[in-house]
């Protein structure tokens, strides 16, 4: 089985979103959107009502005369029941 959810991403304008029950993952590049909810819903026991993801794509970054690219990221947006939350960092 493929590790679809990599981690929550915690930004400022990422827990802004947790006002309307959208939480935000760093996800595999090749996980669809279904993947995405059966696992969720499978790790975090809630019940998921919409995924939206996006990909940003990798930037150029030079060192000396070598230059490289950093890796896509894909992104997952999802939705859960309203009065349902997800508890991504405990004791804080």
């Amino acid at each position: 089985m493929i590790r679809t959810i990599r981690h929550p991403l915690l930004t400022e304008k990422n827990t802004g979103l947790n006002v309307f029950n959208t939480y935000v993952f760093e996800v595999d590049a090749g996980a669809t959107k279904p993947e995405i909810k059966k696992n969720i819903e499978r790790i975090f026991k809630v019940h998921v009502e919409d995924v939206r993801t996006s990909i940003s794509h990798g930037k150029f970054k030079r060192v000396g005369v070598n230059v490289g690219r950093l890796q896509n990221r894909k992104k997952a947006f999802v939705t859960i029941r309203e009065g349902e939350s997800i508890e991504l960092v405990k004791g804080v």
